[in-house]
């Protein structure tokens, strides 16, 4: 069991990388608080398999309420700030949602951590924050520029978050993942559209720009690098990234996904998955030397083993995977 206070709080637990963090940190032998976002059906999203588990405790709430936040985060010794609006193209429809969301919604963690006097807050920002980098592979000092309303929230969360370690003496840590892959990813993503299409029997795949490359670590390993990040209190006050190191065009990730399911395939553009020109991102390569130096960290899988298991995780839940139209 890790040396991490708790219990342990994560935000956005229901969702992709949220339910993978709770439950590493349950198998750990951790006490895990989940919380949420409070539904009327009573779903727990893809902690439904195993919100049984008696170190795991579901709360329902709502990130952009202070209170629901508040009871959340009290007595409470670790917290993974995961919750946030994440699809780029639904903020070009929507960007108040995601002020609501990612500014607001980190504004009453970071309230709520204060009063209850956290030592132990991890914040999760994103490589999209940096928008056309200047130079590659990009540290932890590159200056950041938004190229979407999504971008320019996260910018907005982290700022906030510095200001109140820096004014407000609030230990903690802003962790920045590249692009992250893996089982339970929504169908709005590149590589479950890229999979799902492939098993589907498509010969032909739809999809936007194909020259950008990424940065691509599988989500264990992902959440592997956060519980590091939070045993390593030398971490505290800084800006940590997690990525693989490599970099992967779209066009290689097809090849690579068609090669794995044993399908030869096309690519053809769909301008209803393309991001505006001025928006895109050309390239994303992560220097997580910061991370490996501090606390040891490598990612566990290449690219051939995380879609390998990638693909077998969608071929088996097909269902929420739709081939006949774009999820945004």
């Amino acid at each position: 069991m890790s040396n991490l206070p708790g219990p342990i709080l994560v935000t956005g637990a229901a969702g992709f990388v949220g339910s993978h963090l709770v439950e590493r940190l349950a198998a750990s032998g951790h006490q895990v608080r989940a919380f949420v976002r409070y539904n009327s059906s009573g779903s727990v999203g893809f902690l439904a398999g195993s919100a049984g588990q008696k170190q795991i405790e579901i709360l329902r709430g709502d990130i952009r309420d202070y209170d629901s936040v508040r009871r959340a985060v009290a007595g409470c010794g670790t917290v993974f700030h995961l919750a946030a609006l994440i699809g780029i193209p639904y903020s070009y429809e929507s960007p108040l949602a995601y002020v609501k969301t990612n500014v607001e919604g980190t504004y009453n963690i970071l309230e709520a951590c204060r009063d209850e006097g956290m030592k132990n807050l991890l914040i999760t920002s994103t490589s999209e924050v940096y928008g056309e980098a200047r130079h590659f592979p990009i540290d932890e000092e590159h200056a950041v520029n938004a190229r979407s309303p999504y971008a320019a929230s996260k910018i907005g969360a982290d700022q906030l978050a510095v200001s109140y370690h820096a004014a407000l003496g609030l230990p903690l840590t802003i962790i920045r993942p590249f692009n992250i892959f893996g089982p339970r990813q929504s169908a709005r993503a590149i590589i479950p559209t890229v999979i799902a299409q492939v098993l589907g029997g498509a010969e032909t795949i739809r999809l936007g720009n194909t020259h950008p490359t990424r940065d691509w670590t599988y989500v264990e390993d992902v959440v592997a690098a956060f519980e590091k990040i939070a045993e390593t209190p030398a971490l505290a006050g800084q800006v940590v990234h997690i990525g693989s190191g490599t970099e992967v065009s779209v066009t290689e990730l097809v090849e690579c996904v068609g090669r794995i399911a044993g399908r030869k395939t096309r690519i053809e553009a769909d301008a209803a998955r393309t991001r505006p020109s001025a928006s895109e991102v050309d390239r994303l390569l992560c220097d997580s030397t910061k991370l490996q130096t501090a606390t040891g960290w490598k990612p566990a899988h290449d690219l051939d083993q995380g879609l390998g298991k990638t693909v077998e995780w969608i071929r088996a839940h097909a269902e929420m995977y739709p081939v006949d139209r774009y999820v945004t």
